[in-house]
C-alpha cells in the first residue's frame, strides 16, 4: 500500500497532478482545493495518498493530511458515494468543514459539493454522525516540506496543518466528554459554536457550547 509520495511535481492537471518520485511518475487524483494548494510544476511536494483498487483500474488519490485522508475513507463506506463524490465533498468544504456539517447535521452543506443531490447528502450525515466527534477530535496533523537531494525527495521541516480553530474544537470536544457529555451532543454544541463566530479559543468555545447543551426551560 502507498501511503505518502514525496517528489517534484510533474505537471497539473484539472483533477490530478504527476508525481515524480525517483524518476517514477505517479498520477494523483487530487480535490479542487488541494490542486489550489498545491506548488507548480517542478516544485517539491507531498501527499498522503490511499489507492483505490478495481477490476480495471488502480487509482492513486492525495491528500494533504491525515485527516482528510481519513475522510475520504469515511466517505467511500456511505453507500452511492465515489472517489469522485468524495473528492468533491472535500473540495467544496474541506477535512474541517465536513466535520462540522456531519456534527450538526447540515446536509445542505454537503448537498452544495457538485454531484451530490440531497438523498445522498442526508445519507451522508446520518451514517458519519457518529464518527465527527472522532474526527475533530484527531491531533493536528504535520505536512512535510520537502527537497530533492540527488533525485531524492527527503523531509526538510514538518509544519502544523490544522488551524488554531480546528484544535480548539478539539479541545472544547474533549473537555465537554470529560464533563460527561456524550460525544455526538458535545460535537454538535462545539460545531454550532464555531459556526456562530463566538470565538475560536478553547476556553470562549466551550462557555458557548455549554450554553447551547443547558436544559431548556
Amino acid at each position: 500500500m502507498i501511503g505518502r509520495l514525496s517528489g517534484r511535481i510533474g505537471y497539473r492537471g484539472n483533477d490530478h497532478v504527476l508525481l515524480d518520485v525517483g524518476g517514477v511518475g505517479y498520477v494523483v487524483f487530487v480535490s479542487e482545493r488541494t490542486l489550489a494548494a498545491l506548488p507548480g510544476a517542478g516544485e517539491a511536494a507531498s501527499l498522503f495518498t490511499e489507492l483505490l483498487v478495481r477490476e480495471d483500474i488502480l487509482q492513486l488519490f492525495g491528500f494533504p493530511t491525515m485527516v482528510e485522508k481519513e475522510w475520504h475513507r469515511l466517505l467511500m463506506g456511505v453507500q452511492g458515494i465515489g472517489a469522485k463524490a468524495s473528492m468533491a465533498i472535500l473540495g467544496t468544504l474541506g477535512p474541517e468543514g465536513v466535520s462540522r456539517a456531519i456534527a450538526i447535521g447540515d446536509w445542505s452543506a454537503v448537498k452544495a459539493a457538485p454531484g451530490v443531490g440531497p438523498k445522498i447528502a442526508q445519507r451522508v450525515v446520518n451514517e458519519l454522525k457518529g464518527k465527527a466527534p472522532a474526527m475533530m477530535a484527531m491531533p493536528g496533523e504535520t505536512l512535510a516540506k520537502t527537497m530533492i537531494d540527488d533525485g531524492e525527495a527527503v523531509v526538510i521541516e514538518t509544519t502544523p496543518m490544522a488551524a488554531p480553530p480546528a484544535s480548539g474544537q478539539a479541545e472544547a470536544l474533549s473537555a465537554l466528554q470529560n464533563l460527561g457529555y456524550a460525544p455526538g451532543e458535545a460535537a454538535a454544541a462545539v460545531a454550532e459554536a464555531a459556526n456562530a463566530g463566538e470565538g475560536t479559543e478553547t476556553p470562549d468555545l466551550i462557555r458557548s457550547a455549554l450554553r447551547r447543551l443547558a436544559p431548556k426551560e
